[in-house]
């Protein structure tokens, strides 16, 4: 079943199922935010109205405190001075006036009593308030007196002060068994002073008890004193007033602070709620579910916050969305990337074409989704074509399938746009092509329920070898599966190219191994006439040199005794012939030892026997055999002394014809009054060098490159000392034997110098006889 959306609708192909509203988070073991707001804010607010509140109430008690002083003051010092009371009531101790002046007094709510003593000590007027005050008021019966012993105002008679005394003085007031409060009174107590007016001639005098003797004592006072007036003001009403402010204040201080907590938990609630919800919402955000967007329920932080978090959700959701889209594409292209390797793999594995065909096929059907695959490829010519594999068809169409015989005609067909033009075809609807199908392909795609297909041609060094047709059953064909087809297309071409190229060149081995074999043989018996030719050629010139060197040696003794005018005397023309005869067969004979000498280094039965040789004394003996034809050119020929020269290792008999030669082309080709030298030099590489140098005509550079060749025709000044050509070649040859290198170096006119080496003799031992 496909998602449903809370809207009723489908949700899109992968779009997350939209979840529920976000329910509230459980409740943990920890307090929650909303708690601990509540509580630190009602914390606050208790102790700020508990401080306030004791404030104000400290504040108010002393105010009322001082007032109540103030007030006992005001009261006994506007009776003290007042005059009437002084003289018509105290002094002439007139009992009803004081009495009208207490009753004025303790009109006063605050006053407990008023005493008024005269001067004699005796109580001449007092009043307590009595039954009428209620239960919480002062009320003292005459056994329990509520003014303060007369202490303080026989004190008072030996005092002066014109201002009020104030004594604190602590009752209990007890209501049945329970102790209930402490009431203070605070007694004002002040002299009344005599004036001018009322003082008599006789001394006043009083009878004082000394404390701690019973001795009675006259002494006079210390100021005219006429009685002392004391009031008592109790704190009874002060604290009742008090405590019903109290009372105000704490129910004040409840409400507020009730006020206060309701408030905080409302105002909490309106942050931890939306808080709450937005923790709902990123928890199934985590779990993966698409949540429902939050609607703000402020404007406030706390609702830009649930827009911003709206907007996330939107952008997980839409990245979410991406990211499966993505990750769907990377699986397919993943896929089509698989099935390119394994096909890559497969064209690499085999050249065989049928295998390969086979193989590539269903690995495209297994990997691509295709239903089935049909590979069509031409005949040698291009002119009629056949289905050469197929993949997921019946086995009977397949072997139906495989006898089609398909020409090839630029009639608009199918077939043509791809054998001929090479155009790649995507078909959405067989019924649009039918009448560009041929008759029994289209009965075939009827035959088989193809619907929509994809061909591509099959192309390689814009050769066209064929077609790929494919389809997907009763799902169409898309652009995607055209492009994933022409891509493998190329590949396949290759691969058939590729088989097909094997499979002539495996003919072609085949054909060239058998011409091989062929030739071989014939190679074989033309080399072994070449070998018998190169046999009797050696042959020859080794018969033919050695037949000529006797009637050559027998010429020349006749040609020197006719000189030597053995046979009678000869004339200068006669002596002239002789001499050119002479020197035309010392010229012939060095030929035929050249001949002798080429002729045994190329059939490689030249062998060397290696032996320490000092080279400067064969040097010396070389120049000693030639020093007779150099002197008779009137050439100077030197050989250089080298200090402490090592020995080489070489063969003493080829160093020397080494040396004979290079000497002897030197004294050739060097004209008469000239000169040549040979000197030695050790190399650092473990080889002594030998230069012979001569100031004669020089070699062209040109030239320099073919000196060294066999029979080589290198042009000379001097034509005339040019022999076989083969001297040069020869001494290269026994150089090379003794692994030395030679070199030349020539400038036309001015004389050439030829530079050979031979390892020393101290080198790793060489073998005794090595063969050339």
């Amino acid at each position: 079943m496909k998602p449903i959306n809370e809207d009723g609708q489908l949700n899109a192909p992968g779009q997350p199922e939209r979840s529920a509203p976000p329910e509230p988070l459980p409740e943990s073991g920890f307090l929650g935010l909303r708690t601990k707001f509540v509580v630190f804010f009602s914390l606050i607010l208790v102790m700020t109205c508990s401080s306030l509140s004791w404030y104000f109430v400290e504040k108010r008690r002393e105010g009322m405190t001082d007032s109540l002083q103030q007030l006992g003051t005001i009261l006994l010092t506007s009776l003290v001075r007042n005059d009437h009371f002084r003289y018509a009531g105290l002094v002439a101790e007139d009992r009803v006036t004081l009495q009208q002046f207490i009753e004025g007094i303790v009109a006063v709510q605050d006053v407990v009593y008023v005493v008024i003593t005269g001067s004699d000590g005796t109580v001449l007027a007092q009043y307590t308030k009595g039954a009428r005050q209620s239960s919480a008021s002062l009320v003292r019966s005459t056994k329990h007196p509520l003014y303060p012993d007369h202490q303080i105002a026989q004190q008072l008679f030996h005092s002066s002060r014109t201002i009020p005394q104030m004594t604190r003085l602590s009752i209990s007031n007890q209501l049945g068994n329970r102790f209930a409060w402490e009431e203070i009174v605070y007694d004002f107590a002040m002299p009344v002073l005599r004036t001018g007016k009322d003082t008599t001639s006789l001394p006043s005098f009083s009878i004082q008890l000394d404390e701690g003797n019973a001795t009675p004592s006259l002494q006079q006072p210390a100021a005219p004193v006429s009685g002392v007036v004391q009031i008592g003001l109790t704190d009874a009403h002060l604290k009742h007033e008090l405590a019903t402010m109290i009372r105000n204040i704490l129910l004040l201080t409840a409400f507020i602070i009730g006020a206060g907590v309701l408030g905080a938990h409302l105002l909490t609630l309106r942050i931890t709620k939306p808080l709450r919800s937005l923790a709902g919402v990123a928890r199934q955000v985590a779990e993966g579910r698409s949540p429902v967007p939050l609607t703000p329920s402020t404007r406030d932080e706390v609702g830009q916050l649930t827009e911003m978090f709206n907007l996330m959700t939107r952008s997980l959701q839409e990245r979410s969305l991406a990211i499966t889209a993505n990750m769907a594409t990377i699986k397919h292209q993943v896929s089509q990337l698989t099935a390119l390797h394994q096909v890559s793999g497969a064209i690499a594995r085999t050249l065989d074409l049928n295998q390969l065909l086979n193989t590539v096929l269903q690995l495209l059907i297994d990997n691509l989704g295709f239903t089935r695959m049909l590979l069509i490829l031409t005949h040698p010519g291009g002119e009629r074509a056949y289905v050469a594999q197929v993949a997921g068809f019946p086995s009977d169409i397949v072997e139906e399938v495989r006898r089609l015989d398909l020409p090839i005609r630029d009639d608009g067909s199918i077939q043509a746009d791809l054998l001929i033009h090479g155009t790649p075809l995507l078909i959405s609807s067989l019924e649009s092509v039918t009448d560009r199908m041929q008759p029994y392909l289209l009965e075939l795609a009827h035959r088989t329920g193809v619907r929509s297909f994809v061909a591509v041609p099959l192309q390689s060094h814009n050769q066209m070898l064929g077609y790929l047709v494919a389809d997907r059953g009763p799902q169409p064909c898309t652009d995607e599966d055209l492009h994933m087809l022409m891509t493998i297309a190329s590949h396949v071409a290759a691969s058939i190219d590729n088989a097909s190229a094997y499979s002539h060149l495996e003919e072609l081995t085949q054909h060239l191994e058998q011409r091989i074999v062929e030739r071989t043989q014939e190679l074989s018996i033309a080399n072994e006439r070449l070998r018998e030719h190169d046999r009797r050629r050696s042959l020859f010139l080794s018969v033919a040199s050695h037949e000529l060197r006797t009637p050559m040696t027998v010429i020349r003794s006749f040609v020197d005794n006719m000189r030597d005018g053995v046979a009678g005397p000869v004339n200068e023309q006669q002596t002239t012939y002789l001499t050119r005869m002479g020197h035309n067969l010392n010229r012939l004979t060095r030929i035929i030892n050249q001949l002798l000498d080429w002729s045994r280094l190329d059939t490689q039965k030249e062998v060397l026997s290696l032996k320490p040789v000092c080279l400067e004394a064969t040097a010396l003996l070389v120049a000693d055999s030639l020093r007779t034809v150099a002197a008779e050119r009137s050439i100077a020929l030197e050989i250089t002394h080298a200090e402490g020269l090592p020995a080489v290792q070489g063969d003493r008999d080829k160093l020397e014809q080494i040396l004979w030669n290079l000497v002897g082309n030197a004294i050739k080709f060097t004209p008469p009054g000239g000169r040549i030298t040979v000197d030695f030099q050790p190399t650092a590489g473990g080889f002594v060098e030998t230069c012979v140098a001569d100031n004669g005509c020089g070699i062209e550079p040109e030239h320099l490159e073919q000196l060294f060749q066999e029979f080589s025709k290198v042009p000379s000044a001097i034509p005339a000392a040019q022999g076989a050509q083969l001297g040069l070649f020869i001494t290269r040859s026994l150089v090379t034997m003794h692994r030395g290198t030679i070199r030349v170096e020539s400038v036309p006119g001015s004389g050439t110098r030829f530079y050979f080496t031979v390892p020393l003799a101290s080198s790793p031992e060489e073998p005794q006889h090595q063969s050339s």
